[in-house]
């Protein structure tokens, strides 16, 4: 089980002394979600249940030959990313996502926690910015839907002046 918050990013950090990892992520199904991920020279298959705060995770190794023939089948568009990865309060860690390609200028951080009290308490730091947990535009198997960043603004766009009547 996976309990995770997400978040957009209000200023960054230095980023200079903190480990980091390429991520190519694809999708082969959107529904049920499996995703393909190469991080770095490794390779993964992950199945993850619907939700948003409280999901279900399920994520095996693969060789690069698995790999190579699931990428015939991909839905969607490629995700390239780089994940920092910033210890916080608590003995946390903050996966800093910062997209490239399509999606450049996004920047999103995600934190698990080990139980519910623990992610409901979370005291959030001040480079942290608006919690997109339960926004699922910004769920990556969203993100590998969509064109471009400008599309995911144009729908934040629209929301506001459909909330502002």
């Amino acid at each position: 089980m996976e309990i995770e918050r997400k978040f957009l990013v209000k200023d960054l950090p230095n980023l200079d002394n903190y480990p980091s990892k390429d991520i190519v992520q694809s999708y082969i199904s959107f529904d049920p979600e499996i995703r393909i991920r190469k991080i770095d020279d490794c390779y993964y298959l992950t199945n993850k249940s619907s939700g948003t705060l409280i999901r279900e995770e399920n994520e095996i190794k693969i060789n690069l030959t698995t790999y190579l023939n699931f990428c015939r089948i991909i839905r969607g568009n490629i995700i390239h990313k780089t994940r920092y990865f910033i210890p916080i309060a608590n003995n946390l860690k903050a996966h800093l996502d910062i997209y490239h390609d399509d999606l450049a200028g996004l920047q999103t951080i995600e934190v698990e926690f080990s139980n519910l009290n623990q992610a409901q308490d979370f005291i959030i730091p001040n480079w942290f910015f608006q919690e997109i947990t339960e926004d699922i535009r910004y769920k990556n198997k969203n993100l590998a839907r969509i064109d471009n960043i400008h599309s995911l603004l144009m729908q934040e766009e629209c929301l506001k002046n459909i909330l502002k009547k």
